[in-house]
């Protein structure tokens, strides 16, 4: 059976308590929520921290509520609940898309967009969900807090803008007119981390694409967002050709490797399908928006 290093726990009372021991205890604490993603690394000793701070009775951290032009999301939020929100749904709907297809229902009743986002696993569904709506994360230090979007969130492969003594507390996803997104992902099972999926948001304005977002999992050391893709949509009409020509950058743009679950050849041609199959729903959904 496979164990992790010996290591400190503590249970945290409050965000400032908590923020207090990862100022005290230093670069060797981590956070620690649902754990779904940091547990089984240290079971493999690719983590190991000498220090576990819980923060799973800090209520305060889940919520997912609409206040002025933006859908404020507590990173200790489950990711049952974003699966059920209708709220998020109206506004975000490849949240739910993304949701139905992560894991299983003990990983959905426990995991936290918190604790997957500061994972910064290149396969994880939800950083390329973020990234597609253009979201902000919220960091908090002792210092106070800082905003940062998700183009500047993810610095490499599990590795954030979040720093030594901060915690993560809240992501931020704005709300614009006009707007649908969607996420399109392929997995070897139901539940399986993805052999590339593909999250995509679209903002119409008068027919024409306003703006777009469009970001990939799993086809790179970390979340890839397509900028080539995305200025290639802005100003013109929606059509399939055109989206067939985002999905030819996105299959240029990534850099699989290959692994059990695929060769790189195929994993490049499915971000291209995916990518173009994500902006289709998308699209479809922002002109039913906008009737």
């Amino acid at each position: 059976m496979q164990t992790p290093a010996s290591f400190e726990y503590e249970r945290a009372t409050s965000v400032e308590g908590a923020i207090a021991s990862l100022q005290r205890l230093g670069s060797e604490a981590r956070i620690i929520a649902g754990g779904h993603s940091l547990l089984p690394m240290m079971k493999l000793r690719l983590a190991n921290p000498e220090h576990l701070i819980d923060i799973n009775d800090l209520t305060e951290l889940s919520y997912i509520r609409e206040e002025g032009d933006e859908v404020l999301i507590g990173a200790l939020t489950r990711h049952v609940d974003l699966l059920k929100s209708e709220l998020l749904f109206r506004h975000a709907p490849l949240f739910r898309d993304a949701e139905k297809v992560i894991a299983d229902p003990v990983v959905r009743n426990r995991g936290t967009i918190g604790g997957s986002l500061c994972q910064a696993d290149a396969a994880e569904d939800l950083s390329a969900v973020c990234s597609a709506v253009k979201a902000k994360v919220v960091i908090r230090g002792a210092g106070g807090e800082r905003v940062v979007g998700m183009d500047e969130f993810h610095v490499g492969p599990y590795v954030t803008a979040v720093g030594d003594g901060e915690l993560l507390t809240e992501v931020r996803i704005p709300l614009r007119q006009g707007g649908g997104s969607a996420h399109e992902k392929v997995e070897r099972r139901a539940g399986d981390w993805a052999i590339a999926a593909a999250s995509a948001a679209v903002w119409l304005d008068a027919g024409r694409i306003a703006d777009s977002g469009i970001a990939l999992s799993a086809v790179g050391l970390t979340t890839i967002q397509l900028s080539r893709a995305e200025e290639l949509l802005f100003g013109k009409a929606p059509s399939d050709e055109l989206y067939t020509q985002a999905g030819e950058i996105a299959s240029a743009d990534c850099s699989p490797s290959a692994d059990g679950r695929g060769p790189i050849d195929y994993k490049r041609h499915l971000a291209g399908v995916l990518t173009k199959r994500a902006l289709l729903r998308a699209t479809a959904r922002a002109i039913h928006q906008e009737v």
